[in-house]
């Protein structure tokens, strides 16, 4: 039975979605972390506790991590979403949110990380809600938060999270978690299509920080903060 207070993280040990981990962990969010194999998963698991001990984690596969939340965000390269939502297929139930993180890079077809690929949908976010069930709702997110910023504990954040999606309802279920890391504002940024422009500065990012040698974020300026729970 899925559990509300919890959250699952498909591909959990890669940069974003150990960095996910850890700051969920930290903010008191008990973390499924789902991997391709149960090995793989307990290894990131035990590493996990080792950064936050008070953390709660449950290693799982992948299809089993997602049966154990009512959210689950999605962490994986553009080349294995497709094949990654496929599998499952099986696992996810409507009612359940699907937070992509997906960013269609050109590295993922061996071209430059600064560069993205066209998808037929528009974008990763609506390849996304093509392939989940009826039912589950996807919202586009976290693509100008640095992995490598989430990572590291001793980073104070400070920047927003741009939200899209075609429900209010649906970015306000993603906020009020995403909400939990502190120094994460989220920014309701329209319907699921403006997706292709947010997965997009990623790239415009990666070029940011190898002239500056940072790990650059957004911050959008005279937004007033969201009331997400009035949603």
């Amino acid at each position: 039975m899925a559990n509300d207070r919890a959250v699952a993280i498909i591909g959990a040990s890669g940069d974003l979605g150990f960095g996910l981990t850890l700051r969920f962990a930290r903010a008191g969010v008990e973390v499924a972390i789902g991997s391709r194999s149960a090995e793989r998963a307990a290894e990131t698991a035990r590493r996990a506790a080792e950064l936050v001990p008070e953390g709660r984690f449950v290693a799982a596969t992948n299809a089993e991590a997602a049966g154990q939340a009512e959210v689950v965000i999605l962490c994986v390269p553009f080349s294995s979403q497709a094949q990654t939502l496929v599998g499952l297929r099986g696992a996810l139930r409507p009612g359940q949110l699907l937070i992509d993180t997906t960013v269609p890079l050109a590295a993922a077809a061996g071209g430059k990380a600064t560069r993205t690929l066209g998808v037929w949908q528009g974008s990763a976010a609506q390849q996304a809600q093509e392939l989940v069930p009826d039912g589950v709702a996807v919202v586009g997110a976290l693509h100008t938060v640095s992995a490598r910023g989430l990572g590291d504990l001793d980073h104070d954040l400070d920047e927003d999270v741009l939200l899209c999606g075609d429900r209010r309802e649906d970015k306000a279920r993603a906020a009020l978690l995403l909400e939990r890391i502190p120094g994460l504002r989220c920014i309701d940024c329209g319907k699921l299509e403006m997706a292709r422009v947010t997965e997009a500065l990623t790239a415009l990012l990666i070029s940011v920080n190898a002239r500056h040698k940072t790990h650059a974020g957004i911050r959008l300026l005279r937004v007033p903060d969201e009331r997400w729970e009035a949603a």
